[in-house]
């Protein structure tokens, strides 16, 4: 088994940088936004990067519901 320093983050799961993600949080479809960041485990991201950071949503509430 070989070491590597390459570590896949996906970065899909953030309502600043991704529109589809921003309108199914949005819309309170965690389902959906769920199944995005499915998409990129299975696609070989190593780690999720998701934020909630977004004027218009309550972040806090929005982690916890997502998480």
């Amino acid at each position: 088994m070989s070491a590597t320093n390459f570590i896949n983050i996906g970065e899909r799961t953030n309502v600043t940088g991704s529109a589809r993600f921003k309108k199914l949080i949005m819309a309170g479809d965690y389902a959906a936004a769920l199944e995005v960041a499915r998409q990129q485990v299975e696609a070989g991201a190593h780690v999720i990067d998701v934020n909630m950071d977004e004027g218009l949503l309550d972040a806090e509430v929005a982690m916890e519901t997502f998480r």
